[in-house]
């Protein structure tokens, strides 16, 4: 197919991704929310809670991630990074990890990283919110959180992996020929 042809195609792509977009959205917002409990979090300056992360905010976003052990939650984190201060506009931040709060400071201290980090090591909160295996291995993923008065609600969640919404290295690898041919995420490159 030729280039102009091809393009066209890819728009009209575009444009229904955009269409199921806009439906997601209705559907989200006629979802009733989950009512959780006030975890009890660890960081270097000790114990918070979940209601203590929305600071000034009404809304809260928690990314599961899997740990400094994982390159992809690492990449993930990296683009977060980028974005961070435009998010906190409008709404309370927080990546949430197994790793003990010096391990998660050195590692994102290393990484530069500029985001709240919390240790949910020990607690239910990660299985409860469905980002733990039953065989005890952590999965990626978002939670979106509205404070309703003294009630702690879930409004949303979605895993994370290739492809997902929330990562734009691979989108920008589907624009190249071969696409991201075999590639993946690694801690340094160099």
């Amino acid at each position: 197919m030729n280039y102009q042809v091809g393009t066209k195609q890819l728009h009209a792509y575009r444009e229904e991704i955009a269409g199921i977009r806009k439906k997601m959205r209705e559907a989200q917002a006629s979802t009733e929310p989950q009512e959780v409990e006030d975890y009890v979090f660890t960081t270097l300056n000790g114990p918070v809670r979940l209601s203590e992360l929305f600071g000034k905010h009404d809304d809260l976003i928690v990314v599961h991630n899997m740990g400094s052990g994982c390159p992809a939650c690492t990449m993930w984190a990296d683009g977060y990074n980028g974005v961070h201060n435009h998010v906190t506009a409008r709404t309370a931040f927080v990546v949430s990890t197994p790793d003990a709060p010096d391990v998660q400071k050195k590692f994102a201290d290393g990484r530069g990283w500029k985001f709240q980090m919390v240790s949910h090591q020990g607690t239910t909160f990660a299985g409860d919110m469905g980002y733990r295996s039953p065989e005890g291995k952590w999965w990626p993923g978002l939670s979106v959180f509205k404070r309703d008065g003294g009630r702690i609600l879930r409004v949303s969640d979605t895993q994370l992996g290739p492809y997902d919404d929330f990562c734009s290295v691979f989108h920008l690898f589907d624009m190249l020929p071969g696409g991201a041919a075999g590639w993946s995420p690694k801690f340094s490159y160099t």
